[in-house]
């Protein structure tokens, strides 16, 4: 079993940065990839970013720009350093981590994050 436990969400006002962290643990497949995604109110779940164990990074449109993915191999941490924080960015964040050899998809808890004007 993998384990993915987010923190690092609250609220902030619109301009302002929150870091995003996730720490994962258990049986972590070798060949994986790390990102985060997001899922506002009555919206479905969408991708904001996405790291490689060599750290090729993928963002969304919406967030290229303003917001930084990071990892560190050694911890088994991913990171998502969120500046210019819009009104739009507010949603619960989940971090995730793929097997690039099965598929295997598994999911944090999510954490809030909220952009107030």
């Amino acid at each position: 079993q993998v384990q993915l436990v987010e923190s690092g969400g609250g609220l902030v006002q619109v301009g302002g940065s929150l870091r995003l962290s996730c720490l994962v643990s258990g049986i972590i497949p070798s060949f994986n990839r790390m990102g985060w995604y997001r899922q506002a109110p009555g919206t479905q779940r969408e991708l904001v970013a996405t790291i490689s164990r060599g750290t090729i990074t993928n963002y969304a449109d919406s967030v290229k720009g303003r917001f930084t993915i990071s990892r560190d191999n050694a911890k088994n941490t991913v990171d998502l350093q969120m500046n210019s924080l819009k009104l739009e960015d507010t949603a619960v964040y989940y971090c995730t981590i793929v097997s690039l050899l099965t598929g295997q998809n598994y999911w944090g808890q999510g954490t809030q994050v909220t952009v107030s004007s």
